[in-house]
């Protein structure tokens, strides 16, 4: 599985090269080891394979359960080592296979956002904020612009647009003592949306709009 990723990770670079505008900024700011939670907007079905293709270190990903129903995708899917989930977020097998893979120092991709967001961020799931404060996972936001407009799976390797990819400086969340009620859980989240927001243009920022921009890594 560890050879299929890396050799789709650089065909992906290859593709996006060449099929496209592409370009990304802040590589440098990857952990190179550790556990890690990459935190990025969602735009369509390109973003995972963008994600891999942008930062050099072997990234697991979560899938929305549905993705999996065609044997076609799954095949693909578990080939990428991509773990089906539900979409809202509430499963605890989805839950314990994430925080498994960050307690062997791996790094899991996540999109809190549930869905994809083309038109600007929408709210995220509170569950982003609960596994990084469970884990206390190293958190990398990343941000992604361009992607809206591969529509269809099959441009996925044939974007023929711009795509952009800012990382941005690693951060870990606050240790907080007591009860983590919601309006914590909810402040939590919205700090790491914002991180990400920052490293977008403002027509990309959604419900997070009002964050001051942040340079790259």
């Amino acid at each position: 599985m560890g050879v299929t990723y890396f050799l789709s990770a650089n065909l992906a670079r290859v593709c996006f090269s060449t099929f496209g505008r592409w370009k990304v900024e802040g590589r440098e700011a990857v952990p190179p080891r550790g556990r890690l939670i990459v935190v990025a907007n969602h735009q369509s079905n390109a973003d995972p394979p963008v994600v891999s293709a942008a930062i050099r270190r072997r990234v697991w990903f979560v899938g929305k359960k549905e993705l999996f129903r065609n044997p076609i995708s799954a095949l693909v899917l578990n080939a990428w080592g991509i773990h089906p989930v539900a979409r809202n977020g509430r499963d605890a097998e989805g839950l314990r296979w994430i925080l498994g893979m960050l307690e062997q120092e791996q790094a899991v991709a996540i999109f809190p956002e549930g869905t994809r967001s083309p038109r600007g961020m929408r709210v995220a799931n509170r569950g982003v904020a609960f596994i990084a404060m469970k884990s206390q996972a190293t958190i990398l936001p990343v941000a992604i612009t361009g992607t809206e407009k591969v529509h269809a799976m099959w441009r996925v390797p044939f974007p023929f647009c711009r795509i952009h990819v800012r990382i941005g400086e690693p951060f870990s969340l606050p240790l907080i003592e007591g009860k983590l009620d919601d309006a914590i859980m909810d402040s939590l989240t919205q700090m790491i949306m914002m991180r990400v927001a920052a490293l977008l243009p403002e027509e990309y920022r959604g419900v997070y709009g009002n964050v001051t921009s942040r340079p790259s890594a």
